[in-house]
């Protein structure tokens, strides 16, 4: 659980020289750039050497026409090539121009055959009218309609058979709809046309049709084929003049890229007078690379000093984890990321995740292809939840061997245990009565274990961060841990051991005292730090204000350890949806077993699995992380330009 060790960066030189150490900084792809107000307090005499990033029009306009193309432009190493901004703006300019021309060009043509095509489509439902369309909407006395109309509203129409222009000629019929034509009187074209809307009549666009609907039909099928080749030509001519520049393109649109990232220097540096100031941070075991490059410009002058030292700045954070807590930085950083005096709770994650899924999901069959698709899912699709699904199924797998279920089948590792172990059936019966309260008492003793890690681990955290009143008076601190684990020592004693736990020295020293401790943890933290105000305004306001946040703190107490009887629960929701699906296949019949069973076990998998998955990281965040962790830090972002 640690995060790289930073290093504060101080750039000062001649303003001459800037470009040279902007492409210093840029091409090392590991400086962080940070504002000079963050490190110096008095910034009134200095000015921005610019305030607005003047790649990003002419990357935005490129990368738009680009986009038009429909063609993949990857990224390539330009450091042997230096266009100045009116080079770049001319390439550009000319680019999007000839581009936009040939894109007009196709799109005018995929514009006519669409319509063609949507003409097709509509003109095919009257090909029954044997009259030119134009003429019929030409009509002088009578308006017409051409359109659709559900067939249920088809059937309504005899409710106005008193009415003569209330008819519906049909020309052809879908599945749903009847499709056809309807008439009326210019005087009454309104009422029709209403009652005709509250029958859910949509009108069609056959407007310019000056032949019958046949004729016009067979025109569209010759017109269709002479769009579609000119559209291929269009799309060749794009093709041509792509791959006419293709080389050139890449290197502008990557030296676009290139400046555009180095401009996030640029635009917060500042200047006064001839010299110039950038600041930032670098991880250490890159510093003397970095100043190495620096030091050959002469008029610049560099101070390293180690982020430690410059807490106050809040350091950016660049996570640094082995490969099993790897993974599992995504859901830290969904969290937050740590500050940089604070614990990375990765590691910590990562173990518990895993096995509490692994109780919770218990099955060696559905574990073993949850992590088949979690290794598809991070090989094929790169997903970064596939990286924490394989190892979670390993987990399942290896809790379903010791509860004996494969994909449901309960009683299927009994001969393994005979041969191994000399036991009859399984160790565990998760569906037999005192089985329940076993499991369900272990999931409380699992959120205990918890909870009381994650109370170590902010004890330690705010030593780190310099907190000692926190470590040593916060409900999660030393008193707090002493309180929790006396309560709960006490309680599980005398129900579960039957022991007189609760003497009166017990609990005036293991919960009255830390209880106070806690109470009263503000002004006595502030005491043991050495500050002189460590007495709030009011002792009664205070004495008011902390009865209702210990009242808090006690109810955390209680659900956080209460929290964790899900992780039982869903041992036993297994099993009882896998009873439920065999209770199924067996009713469906001999023939349908199989299938039942296989489906059953697709459906409880897919279910269960992503139930379990959100509600483990619900455990880890509040009920473990709001006890230890933050997640208020800066994230490490370097200037980098990755490359394809």
């Amino acid at each position: 659980m640690a995060v790289s060790t930073m290093q504060a960066v101080n750039v000062i030189g001649m303003t001459k020289d800037i470009d040279d150490v902007i492409t210093i900084l840029g091409e090392s792809g590991i400086f962080h750039p940070d504002d000079v107000s963050t490190f110096y307090s008095d910034t009134k005499n200095f000015t921005h050497l610019q305030t607005k990033n003047i790649y990003a029009d002419p990357l935005t306009n490129l990368k738009a026409s680009l986009g038009l193309t429909k063609r993949q432009f990857p990224l390539v190493n330009v450091t042997d090539f230096n266009p100045s901004i009116d080079e770049i703006n001319i390439f550009v300019n000319k680019l999007v121009a000839d581009i936009g021309e040939l894109v007009d060009d196709r799109e005018f043509i995929a514009d006519q055959l669409l319509e063609a095509k949507e003409n097709l489509n509509e003109t095919s439902h009257f090909v029954g009218l044997g009259v030119e369309i134009e003429k019929v909407l030409e009509l002088k006395y009578l308006t017409c309609r051409f359109g659709r109309l559900p067939k249920e509203s088809y059937n309504k129409l005899s409710a106005y058979k008193d009415n003569p222009f209330v008819d519906f000629t049909i020309c052809s019929e879908d599945k749903s709809h009847f499709w056809g034509v309807y008439f009326a009187p210019i005087d009454k074209e309104s009422e029709i046309d209403r009652i005709f809307s509250g029958l859910y009549f949509e009108k069609s666009d056959v407007v310019g049709v000056n032949r019958t609907p046949r004729e016009h039909l067979e025109k569209l099928n010759k017109v269709i084929p002479v769009l579609e080749d000119k559209l291929k030509e269009a799309e060749a001519k794009i093709d041509s003049y792509v791959n006419q520049f293709y080389e050139k393109i890449l290197r502008y649109l990557s030296k676009l890229e290139e400046l555009y990232m180095y401009s996030r220097i640029r635009t917060k540096a500042l200047q006064y007078e001839q010299s110039f100031i950038i600041v930032g941070w670098v991880p250490t075991e890159f510093a003397k690379q970095l100043k190495h490059r620096l030091h050959k410009i002469k008029s610049v002058s560099l101070e390293f000093a180690d982020a430690k030292k410059e807490i106050k700045k809040s350091p950016p954070v660049k996570l640094k984890n082995c490969f099993l807590a790897k993974p599992f930085e995504f859901y830290t950083e969904m969290y937050g990321v740590p500050k940089y005096n604070e614990i990375d709770p990765s590691l910590f994650i990562a173990i518990t995740y895993i096995i509490i899924f692994g109780i919770m999901f218990a099955d060696l069959g559905q574990g073993i292809c949850v992590s088949v698709v979690g290794l598809f899912m991070w090989k094929l699709k790169k997903m970064k939840i596939g990286k924490i699904l394989f190892p979670c199924g390993i987990s399942s797998a290896l809790f379903g061997t010791v509860f004996g279920s494969v994909f449901g089948f309960e009683e299927a590792l009994n001969p393994m245990y005979k041969a191994l172990f000399g036991l009859d059936e399984k160790p565990i019966d998760v569906m037999q009565s005192q089985s329940i309260i076993m499991i369900l008492l272990s999931a409380v003793g699992i959120g205990v274990t918890l909870v009381i890690v994650a109370m170590c681990l902010n004890v330690y955290s705010s030593i780190k961060q310099g907190d000692i009143g926190k470590a040593l008076f916060g409900s999660s601190g030393v008193a707090g841990i002493i309180f929790y684990g006396a309560v709960v020592f006490g309680v599980a004693g005398q129900l579960v051991l039957g022991l007189q736990i609760f003497t009166l020295p017990y609990i005036i020293g293991l919960i009255i005292l830390p209880y106070l401790l806690i109470f009263f943890g503000e002004p006595l933290g502030l005491l043991i730090s050495g500050e002189k105000d460590w007495q709030p305004e009011s002792w009664g306001g205070y004495i008011m204000e902390h009865l209702i946040e210990s009242i808090e703190f006690l109810l955390e107490y209680v659900t956080n350890t209460v929290s964790f009887l899900r992780v039982g629960a869903f041992v036993l929701v297994h099993a009882g949806m896998m009873m439920v699906v065999f209770v199924l296949a067996e009713t469906a019949g001999p023939i349908a077993y199989w299938p039942v069973v296989v489906l059953g076990n697709v459906f409880v998998m897919v279910l269960e699995a992503l139930l379990v998955a959100i509600q483990v990281l619900r455990l880890e965040y509040y009920e473990m992380f709001s006890r230890f962790y933050s997640g208020e830090g800066r994230p490490y972002e370097p200037v980098r330009l990755n490359l394809d």
